[in-house]
């Protein structure tokens, strides 16, 4: 399959996505539980985003430096830091331990 065949298709099926979702009834979006779900439904894609990203290295699932600098993350939001911050301990944190391991 070509390139530019699974970019339009990739194309027509997110138009038809975002298509189904502009014909849901209004009634239907303004009950009190799919308003909490959707409210709820970003936070816990980014958690599995983030923890797959951060144990998972291709079919396996590992600990690393990754999860040292999630760990220093997690401190610094505890500590309510602000978002650079937060990014940067991160990033200082797994850089270090990568430093130090090999």
């Amino acid at each position: 399959m070509s390139v530019w065949i699974a970019i339009a298709v990739t194309a027509v099926g997110c138009y038809l996505l975002k298509l189904a979702g502009l014909l849901v009834p209004a009634g239907t979006l303004e009950r009190p539980l799919v308003q909490k779900m959707a409210a709820l439904l970003p936070v816990a894609l980014l958690a599995a985003l983030i923890a797959q990203q951060t144990f998972g290295t291709g079919d396996a699932l590992t600990i690393d430096a990754r999860a040292a600098g999630l760990g220093a993350a997690a401190l610094a939001l505890v500590l309510r830091a602000p978002f650079l911050v937060v990014v940067g301990a991160a990033v200082a944190v797994t850089a270090g331990v990568r430093a130090l391991v090999g």
